[in-house]
């Protein structure tokens, strides 16, 4: 029988790692920041601090504080001291337009604006279409119409009034890319993100001697709640203020980097960095990557030839962000080098604590488990957005019938691991076939000429649409448009091969590192050499 008793129960919130750290790891080292080094307990005096000033600022439960900052130990602590007085985060991406940040500040009704010393001048030249915003910060290179983040810290006493936390309450509101139309607020709770930090740590596991180099953007979906992974365990944060691969490997080395997180793009990045750059590339790194299929190719060089190991994520902004992970099995020792990097650059199976995913047709059925038949990816559980902030249209249009709806087009393989063939839009039908890009790069990325490769479908008189790749090569690498297509039809189905291929020394790419493949198709006959 079931006590009627007080319930000792407390809520699932990232907040009660931050508790955990206070107590066991106060001596240990939280924090590297160029030449700022800070102990966990000199590191949450300071969001102690700022949560005071914040108060004293008129910062109360449930308002907007946004940041535009790079990862710096300011834009860390700003996970941690908004929460706690419970107001909500705005971590909003850098690399966007002044007219995108300001759309971003005005939607979410920010109270507070936080900013790094390079976006001063950006958010400088929107504040009169922000009329809500009541005080802008400057958290380094404070100037005239600002407040000076240290000195607003240096002022107050590491004491402040803690808020009462619902696990349900908004914890973060994380904006989307916005290739296509305006932002839209993904709204996480503290139970969202408490669920994805601890399947992380379930699917990955950490320890207190962890040191984690920030590679990945802390405002990427909280950097993939890594902002409180790390802290849960004790590990020390090295801050990387930009994705500079010589300043990567040095930090590598210097700081004994144990993990580290990137999409695809930043470890073709780290790849192809010059061997003067490199230097000695520390081995026995753990890399997880996500946000876009990471080309087998890829995955098998950085394991070749650097010595480290990678784990393939998948997830969405929306999933806070994880629902599947690529788990090793025992059996997958035994493939060769080629086939476990191919497993390996699978989607893979739902974590612990993410939820029920399923991959279904237009009729909400389950496709087969026969690597074939396309589906899209449907999910539920409690790593799920509680909707777009002030968008109750496009929520009920993801959320239908009970389910969030990805968009991504997937097949199931026998052994129950998703493989994404493409988001639904980039499915190119070919003479009655459908064509996946994702696949026909991932043969293209095997070439030794090849860098980045984007396919994309263009209007075909007699087959509909035809695969069109547009491909960066790798510097001193050469190679013909008739090489390629030699290539790929000795290696794929030939009407999967790109009829025509344009060389660009750049692809399009959303602020987040994702291809903008609709950029290609819109302006295919004006980008690059033929």
């Amino acid at each position: 029988m079931v006590s009627s008793g007080a319930t000792v129960e407390t809520p699932l919130t990232p907040l009660e790692f931050q508790r955990r750290a206070r107590s066991l790891y106060a001596d240990r080292e939280a924090v590297i920041d160029g030449s700022l080094r800070l102990t966990y307990g000199e590191f949450f005096a300071r969001c102690d601090r700022w949560s005071a000033a914040l108060q004293r600022l008129g910062v109360r439960k449930g308002d907007r504080v946004a940041y535009v900052a790079p990862n710096t130990h300011a834009q860390l602590e700003s996970f941690y001291a908004v929460p706690q007085i419970g107001a909500v985060l705005v971590p909003i991406n850098f690399r966007l337009t002044p007219d995108e940040i300001a759309y971003i500040i005005g939607h979410s009704g920010a109270k507070v604006v936080c900013a790094h010393a390079d976006y001063l001048e950006a958010v400088d030249g929107v504040r009169a279409d922000c009329p809500g915003v009541e005080h802008v910060v400057a958290l380094e290179g404070a100037r005239e119409g600002w407040l000076d983040y240290e000195a607003l810290l240096g002022a107050e006493e590491p004491v402040f009034e803690a808020a009462e936390v619902d696990e349900s309450d908004l914890l973060t509101i994380n904006y989307t890319s916005g290739t296509t139309s305006r932002p839209k607020g993904v709204m996480i709770t503290h139970r969202n993100a408490w669920a994805n930090v601890v399947g992380t740590l379930v699917h990955w596991p950490m320890g207190c001697g962890t040191r984690y180099l920030w590679t990945l953007p802390m405002f990427h979906a909280n950097g993939w709640t890594f902002t409180w992974v790390v802290t849960a365990v004790g590990g020390a944060h090295v801050c990387l203020r930009a994705v500079d691969p010589a300043l990567a490997f040095r930090l590598m080395r210097e700081e004994s980097v144990t993990h580290m997180c990137a999409a695809p793009t930043v470890l073709i990045m780290l790849a192809n960095a010059p061997a003067d750059a490199r230097g000695e590339v520390r081995r026995g790194v753990d890399v997880m990557t996500a946000g876009a299929p990471p080309a087998a190719a890829t995955i098998q060089r950085l394991e070749g030839e650097f010595g480290w190991e990678l784990i393939h994520v998948y997830g969405l902004t929306e999933t806070a962000p994880f629902i599947t992970v690529c788990e090793p099995r025992p059996e997958h020792r035994d493939l060769s080098a080629d086939e476990r990097a191919t497993v390996k650059a699978r989607q893979g199976v739902e974590l612990i604590t993410s939820g029920e995913l399923r991959v279904v047709d237009d009729d909400g059925d389950e496709v087969p488990r026969d690597a074939q038949t396309l589906g899209e990816i449907v999910v539920r559980g409690n790593v799920v957005t509680a909707g777009y902030y002030n968008d109750p249209e496009a929520t009920a249009q993801a959320m239908r019938g009970g389910w969030f709806h990805s968009g991504d087009a997937a097949v199931v393989h026998p052994d129950g691991y998703v493989e994404i063939r493409d988001r639904f839009k980039d499915v190119i039908i070919s003479g009655g076939e459908n064509v996946s890009s994702v696949e026909v790069e991932g043969v293209m990325m095997r070439h030794p000429a090849v860098c980045e490769i984007a396919v994309v479908g263009v209007p075909d008189e007699r087959w509909g649409e035809t695969p069109h790749a547009f491909v960066v090569l790798n510097d001193g690498a050469s190679a013909t448009a008739g090489e390629l297509t030699d290539y790929a039809r000795d290696n794929m189905a030939h009407f999967k091969a790109p009829r025509r291929f344009s060389f660009v020394d750049q692809l399009p790419k959303t602020a987040t590192g994702k291809i903008q493949k609709y950029v290609l198709r819109q302006g295919r006959t004006a980008i690059g050499r033929q």
